[in-house]
């Protein structure tokens, strides 16, 4: 798997979110250099990390007090200014408002939606990183709940080829699912 140099830097604790499903959230969200996120459930920091790369502002929530520093950790040894660390439970509460994206990757995700919405400026986006069909399911029904729109659901499956001189064929290994990615706009 390929890894962009900014995150080989890093540290892995919790599960994170790998360049193949990251890119996909730049690409149908359009954030970029003036683009402010809200990451919640930040684990290691690796998705935080990937978008202060390339976004102007980045504060990412973390209930878990032993997340919250390896993510600092993290985004030190990236050398980012512009990504806060927050150790608040996004369960409770967004105090950022008019921001272009709120990324989800906790479990009951679905239940921080109303928040997301409240945070995000009309047209921007909230995404879902959901490992379970189920999750997917309660997710949509609560983006609709409140008001979101363009919902969608995909899944990112990136498989390696083998260029050989002996023959060209898909490699029998690789990182298939990982989560399913959900993205509604306000």
């Amino acid at each position: 798997m390929m890894i962009p140099e900014i995150l080989k830097k890093l540290k892995r604790g919790p599960q994170v979110i790998l360049p193949k499903d990251a890119g996909i959230i730049v690409a149908f969200t359009g954030v970029g250099k003036k683009s402010i996120v809200v990451d919640a459930g930040a684990g290691s920091g690796w998705l935080a990390v990937f978008l202060g790369n390339i976004c102007k502002k980045v504060v990412s929530y973390e209930r878990r007090e032993d997340f919250a520093k390896l993510a600092r950790e993290n985004v030190k040894r990236a050398e980012l200014r512009n990504v806060k660390i927050k150790e608040n439970d996004v369960f409770e509460g967004i105090d950022e408002r008019e921001v272009d994206l709120v990324t989800l990757d906790m479990g009951d995700s679905h239940l921080a939606v109303p928040h997301a919405y409240a945070a995000l400026k009309t047209g921007g986006h909230v995404f879902g990183y959901l490992p379970h069909a189920e999750q997917v399911t309660r997710f949509k029904t609560e983006c609709e709940r409140v008001g979101f729109r363009e919902i969608r659901t995909f899944e990112c499956i990136v498989r390696e080829m083998l260029v050989r001189e002996s023959g060209f064929r898909p490699d029998t290994t690789g990182l298939w699912h990982t989560a399913y990615l959900v993205f509604a706009r306000k």
